[in-house]
């Protein structure tokens, strides 16, 4: 599945929102609400710190939304030697969770572009899947999200992006099908409507594995 950058809807970060923040103390409350609902007792022994340390775990498993993709991708090196060739970054592992039943997303993202100006540290790459990756998200819209971030900070002269990945909705719930791994894709600039690089990507991606 193609993800094209300029149709999939792009989540926006918190500084688009203006709504109030809801305190520590009332996310607390509505995971005891959360607790009770499903038939438990929040104030046996077993759970009476769940609410306190599951608000704590969104905190880091959300952190994205209070993280720049920007600041991560700022500072590009441009002495390479004349390097001008296709860099790629394989099987950066992730999770996220799926905006429709906050269940685990689980998988690898495979991110290649020719630099146009220079190059940016190979882990800014893995940040800016994570940053992204830690909020609520489809796959499609983690794709576009990614390709979105890197074309207008690196502008390079192609830019590809593989996401293939497991989600727990489809495997713990629903039709309950497990192993099952959705691909998606987006392709811009010398990687866009060329066969040629795209098979050459794929080939980078998967012909070189033990």
């Amino acid at each position: 599945m193609d993800a094209a950058v300029s149709t999939l809807p792009v989540h926006k970060g918190p500084e688009a929102r203006r709504r109030r923040r809801p305190t520590r103390e009332e996310a607390e409350a509505a995971v005891r609400t959360l607790i009770e609902w499903v038939g438990d007792d929040p104030g046996r022994e077993g759970l009476v710190d769940t609410p306190r340390r599951m608000v704590k775990a969104w905190e880091d498993l959300f952190r994205g939304y209070h993280l720049s993709a920007a600041e991560e991708l700022g500072t590009v090196f441009e002495e390479v030697g004349g390097y001008g060739d296709v860099v790629l970054v394989r099987d950066i592992p992730f999770f996220s969770h799926c905006e429709h039943h906050i269940v685990p997303i689980m998988g690898k993202a495979h991110i290649a572009y020719y630099p146009r100006e220079g190059v940016v540290g190979l882990s800014k790459l893995a940040r800016v899947v994570d940053i992204y990756a830690r909020r609520l998200q489809t796959q499609e819209n983690l794709t576009a999200e990614i390709v979105g971030a890197i074309e207008a900070s690196l502008k390079p002269r192609g830019l590809a992006v593989l996401i293939e990945a497991e989600h727990m909705c489809m495997a713990m719930r629903g039709i309950q099908k497990q192993g099952v791994s959705t691909v998606t894709t987006g392709f811009t600039g010398l990687f866009k409507d060329n066969a040629t690089e795209q098979v050459r990507f794929m080939t980078m991606v998967r012909g070189f594995r033990a």
